[in-house]
C-alpha cells in the first residue's frame, strides 16, 4: 500500500527504513530516496515509527521507556 504519494513510498519501504534505524520521518524520506513534500504521509509515517519503537528494547523501545518514564508505566 503506498504511504506517500509524493515520493511513493510503500508501507513495506517505511517499515524497512524504520527496521534500519530510521526514528524521524526525515530519516524515513532519506533511507527511502525521497524528502518531505505535502506532508500528509507524515503522521503515518510517525505511527509506523512508534510502532516498531514500541516492540524494541533500548533507549527507543517501549521497555526502556517504560523503565524510563513512570507515567508510561
Amino acid at each position: 500500500m503506498y504511504i506517500c504519494l509524493c515520493n511513493g513510498l510503500t508501507d513495506t519501504q517505511v517499515a524497512a527504513a524504520v527496521a534500519a534505524g530510521a526514528r524521524r520521518p526525515k530519516a524515513v524520506y532519506e533511507a527511502c530516496g525521497g524528502r518531505a513534500q505535502c506532508g500528509g504521509c507524515t503522521r503515518t509515517i510517525l505511527a509506523a515509527i512508534r510502532e516498531v519503537a514500541a516492540r524494541q528494547p533500548g533507549p527507543l523501545g517501549g521497555v526502556w521507556f517504560a523503565r524510563a518514564c513512570p507515567a508510561a508505566a
